[in-house]
């Protein structure tokens, strides 16, 4: 099926050159629903969480200190979490170039929103720093970040939708 006619008649082309440009496949903003923003949080949400635990369990085992291995972390975050959007656009058609764009434009906010708020709930946990991967307090506090900052994500994540900009500039492609 080709996904370029449910977009107001452009081509793949059109909504490649459109995404390279910066602007909308579709050239309109999108309808910004409560679904469709809890969707795309819960999208970014996935790569952060894979991200971060594995950044995580990276600096833990190799017995870094806090400030690289949450820097590990968050680096990851967004490699994870931009990667996920990528090669759904390239799958979709889009050129690496174009795909690159339309990543850096669908989950910047939405990727730096979230790991503000997760660590910032982490390093405000008493005792969370200090703790190691086998206590419940470290695991506590990351997954309690977690939910505190999809909570504070997803209204960020409605507001951009419904301007055109974050998650809705990927929609076309899925």
């Amino acid at each position: 099926m080709d996904h370029g006619t449910h977009y107001s008649g452009t081509s793949r082309g059109e909504r490649g050159e459109r995404a390279e440009r910066g602007q909308h496949p579709s050239g309109h903003a999108n309808a910004a629903s409560w679904p469709t923003a809890v969707k795309a949080t819960l999208h970014c949400l996935t790569g952060c969480v894979i991200g971060e635990v594995l950044g995580m369990v990276i600096g833990t085992a190799l017995l870094w200190d806090n400030v690289p291995t949450m820097a590990l972390a968050i680096a990851l975050a967004f490699v994870f979490g931009y990667s996920f959007t990528l090669f759904a656009v390239i799958r979709a058609g889009l050129s690496l170039k174009a795909a690159v764009k339309v990543a850096l434009a669908a989950d910047t906010v939405s990727i730096a929103v979230m790991e503000l708020v997760d660590n910032a709930i982490i390093a405000l946990t008493p005792g969370a720093m200090e703790a190691h991967l086998s206590d419940g307090l470290f695991w506590s506090a990351l997954l309690g970040g977690f939910v505190v900052a999809f909570v504070i994500t997803t209204p960020v994540n409605k507001w951009m939708i419904g301007r055109g900009k974050g998650h809705a500039v990927v929609h076309a492609y899925h």
